[in-house]
């Protein structure tokens, strides 16, 4: 049976090879299953350390080492920087216990290099974190492990104040926050009814949002989830699919849907009273939009494949529209630490896609409709630049407070270290009765 660290080690090399998401692989590893729950916690421990503090580790590394790190091989740099991990940012383990496990590792999976690795983590244990001087242009990029561009985009389009609260932000523990169906239950009785399995779970200052900690097993494992009183979502999730401001009885769109956190709170506003069209571009995601509405008992949901880039004129129109486009998401480092990994030229055509949804989007919306864009990237370039280009050609349509209770702005973008969530944008947009 393999041991949390080795877990932690196939995990990562398979992300490194596959270029995978950190949170759907952990969801799912098979091996992880394999794991008690206590092992499985440090496995996922070390899978998200490792990947969000990539570049501080290997700063320290390079300190102990007489040639750079592209020259070892991909298993014995897995092994150093899950050591380095250990030994810099996880307290409760034994500076030992983690020199001597990560040498274990090596001799398992690189025996070549267990002595390099003992030899670089003692003294990583010797000298603790090392950075470079405050002054240094590279001191913010080592600090919060975060690769230049990104650092000087955030300050470019936010302000330098602002871009440090988002390197901040990113190592913040990630509250777990599910979205009760208030059409099986309200926030008073599915706290008691998690209260019965285990869970602690405490209210919001967002109605109908709990945030739940000390979970027994998996949330999906828990019987008030399998009867379908909850969804897992995020306040900005949620947020977003609140601005959509959807009424009992009318027809909605979303566009870009799965997994299906945002249709499903559109229509438990609705009253399961409507239409909700659940768009996705791929056939198994949609399938876990359908499964989503099932089991929380939505009738109102109908998911369905389809391009949100490319207008379907038998659809008709709606009440309201949603876009919530494909983005960098950069605003979402806490749940996905290697999306700030991601090379920046392929992130150069997503604004033209971006305005090309949200074009095709406002085709489908009635006179008088609401149209609502969102992203969970923090980028001018994919918000506020898609939105000023959208309404210079689409004169019908004018920008409206996208979420009044929060903020009269039209274009709302929350902040992880302002509104405790993810990093999003909302924007709301009105089409003229007379258009």
């Amino acid at each position: 049976m393999a041991t949390a660290r080795q877990a932690a080690f196939v995990l990562l090399k398979k992300m490194q090879k596959d270029a995978a998401y950190s949170n759907l692989l952990l969801e799912n590893a098979a091996l992880l299953n394999t794991l008690s729950q206590r092992d499985r916690a440090l496995a996922t421990a070390l899978v998200y350390g490792v990947t969000e503090r990539r570049l501080t580790l290997d700063f320290q590394l390079a300190q102990y080492l007489s040639r750079p790190l592209s020259k070892l091989s991909p298993e014995a740099v897995c092994v150093l920087r899950l050591g380095a991990y250990q030994l810099l940012f996880m307290e409760k383990i034994p500076s030992s216990a983690a020199i001597n496990e990560s040498v274990k590792l090596a001799k398992k999976y690189c025996a070549y290099a267990s002595g390099l690795c003992n030899a670089v983590l003692r003294k990583v244990s010797q000298n603790g974190l090392v950075l470079p001087d405050a002054s240094a242009d590279n001191y913010l990029s080592i600090k919060y492990s975060c690769p230049q561009w990104l650092i000087d985009q955030w300050t470019r389009d936010y302000g330098e104040e602002t871009a440090r609260g988002i390197l901040a932000s990113s190592f913040a523990p990630q509250g777990f926050t599910v979205r009760v169906n208030t059409n099986k239950t309200d926030a008073q009785t599915l706290l008691r009814q998690l209260e019965t399995e285990g869970v602690t779970a405490q209210v919001t200052a967002l109605p109908g949002l709990l945030k739940l900690t000390n979970l027994p097993c998996r949330v999906d494992e828990l019987p008030s989830f399998k009867d379908g009183l909850f969804h897992v979502q995020d306040k900005a999730s949620m947020l977003c699919a609140l601005s959509l401001d959807a009424k009992k009885g009318e027809r909605v769109f979303d566009l870009c849907a799965a997994p299906g956190g945002k249709t499903f709170t559109v229509a438990e506003e609705m009253k399961n009273c409507g239409e909700v069209l659940a768009f996705d571009l791929y056939e198994h995601r949609t399938a876990l939009i359908e499964s989503g509405a099932k089991r929380l008992g939505l009738s109102c949901v109908k998911a369905a494949q389809g391009d949100a880039s490319v207008f379907d004129a038998a659809l008709g129109q709606a009440d309201r529209v949603l876009c919530d486009v494909p983005c960098s998401g950069l605003g979402i480092l806490r749940q996905k630490p290697e999306v700030k990994w991601k090379d920046p030229v392929s992130l150069q055509e997503l604004p033209a896609l971006q305005l090309k949804i949200l074009e095709t989007g406002a085709r489908y919306v009635k006179d008088g409709g609401r149209l609502i864009y969102s992203t969970c990237a923090l980028s001018r370039a994919e918000n506020e630049d898609v939105c000023a280009a959208f309404l210079k050609n689409h004169p019908a349509f004018q920008p409206v407070a996208a979420l009044p209770e929060l903020s009269e702005q039209a274009f709302l973008t929350l902040f992880p270290q302002q509104h405790d969530c993810d990093g999003f944008f909302i924007a709301a947009f009105r089409k003229d009765k007379n258009a």
